[in-house]
């Protein structure tokens, strides 16, 4: 899924606004979540998950074509925590 999709189901869905104004929304709730864990804030979405911002150690690695072990920085990145509500879904998921 796209975020064309997603503004295409909000356009859809909603009925008072084009198309336009649809992805317009979508950008704007992107960009706002975006600029949130830039800023290294928590962004909770009640029903669906957290967005966090874990920060990575620096250690060592390996190159996987050369096999030269080399020194990998340290880093941010972004981490999603499913809210409790996917939970049985996903039981339901592995078992089938």
């Amino acid at each position: 899924m796209t975020k064309a999709d997603i503004a295409r189901i909000v356009y859809e869905r909603h009925g008072g606004i084009s198309n336009r104004e649809a992805a317009r929304l979508v950008e704007v709730i992107f960009e706002t979540i975006k600029r949130h864990l830039g800023e290294g804030e928590k962004v909770q979405i009640t029903g669906f998950g957290t967005f966090l911002v874990r920060q990575k150690r620096e250690r060592r690695g390996r190159n996987p074509q050369t096999g030269e072990e080399m020194l990998i920085r340290p880093r941010s990145s972004v981490v999603f925590r499913p809210s409790k509500l996917f939970a049985p879904a996903a039981a339901a998921a592995v078992s089938a």
